[in-house]
């Protein structure tokens, strides 16, 4: 029995790293489009949107079939739907690429993970609570190292660009709402089902303000293959392996192993990409992401 739970455990680890992995990836793949390729992310975003909401739906009806349209059967389910993928997906989706346009994508996804001290704070305020002492050092060290990467410590200079600093910010924000208000259908209809149909959704919102159609896309085979891997591996396959990570690990766990995307994702950047960071990057970094450990600390 023990050796079971162990094999499971182990299982569900290497799946929930790998989607961490492969985020990491499609990060460095969208800085490599974004910044070489000369693709802009109103044209990026909602094509891989529009694209991985349609995978993820074929492969949810695979499994599950007509059930892919219980949302549509509630208007309240189907009103939080709607507002989930045009909020919470289209805009943390598009904040992100757009911060990884003006920086990388280690620094954008590490901007990104002040999103959890972001939900930590929404929610003692809505509960009327003082947050507890290993949440308050979270928030701390979240602002410490925002401060570290946008000014190397030097206060009133910026070490990057003021529009990687607002989109990352604007990315964590639209974090928090991604994660937070989508509870309730998670709950009822499940994760895939869910994030599928927000992809779907807000590719189709970013497509009608945006309209990818209309703009010349220097598109050649490389950037076409780069696409195919944000698409498939990073979006599709990526979530499938988390989804069945945290499902044999636990949520709490699962949070764990996946602070591994923006250690890929600060990897790849270096070792495909070129991009330098300094010590102050880098204890900016480490900042930021411990606070996922601290807030995991407490209870689930």
């Amino acid at each position: 029995m023990k050796m079971t739970v162990n094999k499971s455990l182990g299982r569900g680890s290497v799946l929930t790293i790998s989607g961490g992995v492969l985020w990491g990836i499609s990060g460095t793949c969208g800085q490599y489009l974004l910044q070489v390729k000369g693709l802009a992310s109103d044209w990026l975003v909602p094509v891989r949107l529009l694209c991985a909401g349609l995978l993820l739906l074929f492969f949810c009806f695979l499994k599950q079939g007509k059930q892919i349209f219980a949302p549509y059967k509630d208007g309240k389910d189907t009103r939080d739907l709607l507002i989930f993928g045009m909020v919470g997906m289209s805009m943390c989706q598009y904040t992100y690429f757009t911060a990884i346009g003006y920086s990388n994508a280690g620094t954008a996804t590490v901007l990104q993970y002040i999103g959890p001290v972001l939900i930590m704070l929404y929610v003692s305020a809505r509960a009327g609570k003082i947050p507890e002492k290993h949440e308050l050092l979270a928030a701390a060290l979240a602002m410490a190292g925002t401060f570290l990467l946008a000014t190397h410590g030097k206060p009133g200079s910026l070490a990057i660009s003021d529009q990687a600093l607002f989109w990352g910010l604007c990315s964590a924000a639209a974090l928090a709402v991604y994660t937070t208000q989508p509870g309730r259908l998670l709950k009822k209809y499940g994760s895939m089902v869910i994030a599928a149909w927000g992809m779907l959704i807000g590719g189709i919102l970013l497509s009608l303000i945006f309209r990818p159609w209309e703009k010349t896309v220097p598109l050649d085979p490389a950037a076409a293959a780069f696409m195919g891997i944000i698409i498939l591996f990073g979006t599709v396959i990526a979530f499938a392996c988390y989804l069945e990570g945290v499902n044999c690990v636990g949520p709490k766990k699962g949070s764990l192993l996946a602070s591994v995307e923006p250690v890929s994702a600060t990897v790849f950047s270096v070792l495909f990409m070129g991009v330098n960071f300094g010590f102050m990057d880098l204890f900016g970094f480490v900042c930021i992401i411990s606070t996922v450990f601290l807030l995991t600390s407490g209870k689930e």
